[in-house]
């Protein structure tokens, strides 16, 4: 059990300060109990060192931790409040960024021409993607970025006003068979249920055209309640967001002609299922 206690803390990163002061709070409780590390450890079903890490604040707990803890230590609901800190503090800190700009967007449009898209993918696809990479990540931070972008994917909810989506995705992404034939299968289902959704709009950028404006990779677009907008783009090992508006401007060109270039709404769902019948 002593794994699932919860995930690493980057001293450099802000979520440090949230994992502090939840661990502070916990060996408060502990000490007011009149527990020691190693006795809470046992009732708790941890080792000792990982207590400590916790209190330490180089560990957050998740959040069943929280749960037991409080009941334990008989905190009256007072650790069990520290959930969505904790929820939110253990995505590394792109995630938070990104996921703070499409809740503040009335719009998120997005191209991509090297994966499907973050929030398009099913946890098969996404831990795929993720297991692609070399040097390969730790299981426990791949863990933690399959739960930080399937978490993000909840935002996409055709029951909400905004924001909509507009993705186009590149032919090629759709033919790659990351993951085998099967989560290959599932991702392009995937992709059909949440294209006929009232706020999303997902076109697909055909292989045989003699123009095309998205071959300096993918990038996104967040057009903001505030009237501004901001733009995102991911390369080998740099991870930026854009707000200088004459970059933001070329890139909002750009997006606009890859649109015109790609296949119309239904002429691309036609071709998903197509290549779905295919697989």
């Amino acid at each position: 059990m002593d794994d699932d206690i919860g995930w690493e803390v980057d001293a450099d990163d802000e979520s440090s300060a949230v994992a502090a002061l939840i661990g502070r709070q916990i060996k408060f409780w502990r000490e007011a109990a009149g527990l020691r590390a190693v006795q809470f450890g046992e009732r708790m079903g941890y080792g000792e060192n990982l207590i400590h890490k916790v209190e330490r604040g180089a560990r957050i707990p998740r959040p069943e931790f929280l749960d037991r803890a409080d009941e334990v230590l008989g905190a009256g609901g007072q650790l069990r409040s520290f959930k969505p800190d904790a929820e939110r503090a253990r995505y590394p800190r792109r995630v938070r960024d990104l996921a703070k700009l499409e809740a503040r967007s009335v719009e998120v449009c997005a191209y991509n021409n090297s994966v499907i898209e973050g929030l398009l993918q099913t946890p098969g696809y996404a831990a795929a993607v993720f297991g692609c990479r070399r040097p390969p990540f730790s299981q426990d931070e791949l863990d933690t970025r399959l739960a930080a972008r399937m978490a993000r994917t909840a935002i996409i909810d055709a029951s909400k006003s905004s924001p909509v989506f507009s993705f186009v995705q590149c032919e090629s992404t759709l033919r790659r068979t990351l993951g085998g034939t099967m989560v290959r299968q599932a991702q392009l289902e995937h992709l059909l249920q949440l294209a006929r959704l009232r706020n999303v709009n997902l076109q697909v950028l055909p292989l045989d055209l003699e123009e095309n404006a998205g071959l300096s990779g993918p990038f996104k677009l967040f057009k903001l309640k505030d009237g501004s907008t901001v733009a995102h783009s991911e390369a080998q090992l740099t991870s930026r967001v854009i707000s200088d508006p004459k970059e933001v401007q070329i890139l909002d060109v750009r997006y606009g002609m890859i649109r015109a270039q790609a296949l119309r709404p239904r002429e691309s769902l036609a071709f998903i299922d197509k290549l779905r019948g295919e697989a």
